[in-house]
């Protein structure tokens, strides 16, 4: 008769506690993409809430961690649900899970709007298929068939001279032409003011630690702001 003896995952957090959280939540973001064991390891959760008070939640991919500013980017249609929800209400929390690393960060936080500058310099590191994608979307709205948004690509590719006709058609091999930001298109930053660190721990006794600090405003100032934690149980 045999049985089988279930291996647990023996790392804790830091001992002792780091005094900024997002250093260790950018050393293992780096550390997930290392791995590659997943296609998206920069994905996170993104929750929002309404005018109304009313929760959403979306997976988004965060484009960088800048532990010693305290920011978290993102970029997505500012006429999207999301985007029209983080101009109403400036509240937001997101969620890494790398469920292979048996971690998991959580961030929340105020979100404020990058400039035009930054956001047209993102925006162009994109590849061409992304930017006229940002172009033939009204992201959130309806649409009336798959058929009416692949002519709406179709439509923003001949607006820029490229010989596309949409998804599941031929791409042409070289595209030369500058594929411009709609205004309506950019990033958000968000600043953090609480952060969850968590690893899983033998029979669901988890580590589990959160940091807090105060901002004095909302627009990336306080990134020096000290942060106060605790430990937390599982």
């Amino acid at each position: 008769m045999s049985s089988s003896i279930k291996t647990y995952w023996t790392e804790t957090l830091p001992d002792p506690l780091p005094s900024n959280p997002l250093f260790v939540a950018a050393q293992w973001l780096a550390q997930a993409q290392a791995d590659a064991a997943q296609p998206n390891p920069n994905s996170m959760v993104l929750a929002t809430v309404d005018a109304r008070g009313h929760p959403s939640a979306r997976v988004v991919l965060c484009k960088d961690i800048d532990a010693k500013l305290g920011h978290i980017l993102f970029y997505t249609n500012y006429r999207s649900r999301k985007g029209r929800e983080l101009e109403s209400n400036r509240r937001a929390a997101v969620v890494f899970h790398w469920d292979h690393r048996h971690r998991q960060v959580r961030v929340e936080g105020t979100v404020d709007s990058l400039s035009d500058a930054e956001n047209d310099a993102y925006f162009l590191t994109r590849p061409w298929q992304s930017r006229l994608g940002a172009w033939a979307s009204e992201q959130s709205q309806p649409v009336e068939s798959r058929e009416a948004l692949k002519r709406s690509v179709t439509a923003a590719a001949r607006r820029f001279g490229i010989p596309y006709e949409g998804p599941g058609t031929a791409e042409p091999e070289d595209v030369a032409v500058d594929v411009p930001r709609p205004a309506n298109w950019g990033g958000f930053r968000l600043c953090a003011d609480a952060v969850e660190l968590w690893v899983e721990g033998e029979f669901r006794i988890h580590d589990r630690a959160r940091w807090t600090r105060s901002l004095p405003d909302r627009h990336g100032g306080g990134s020096d702001a000290p942060w106060s934690v605790t430990r937390l149980q599982p």
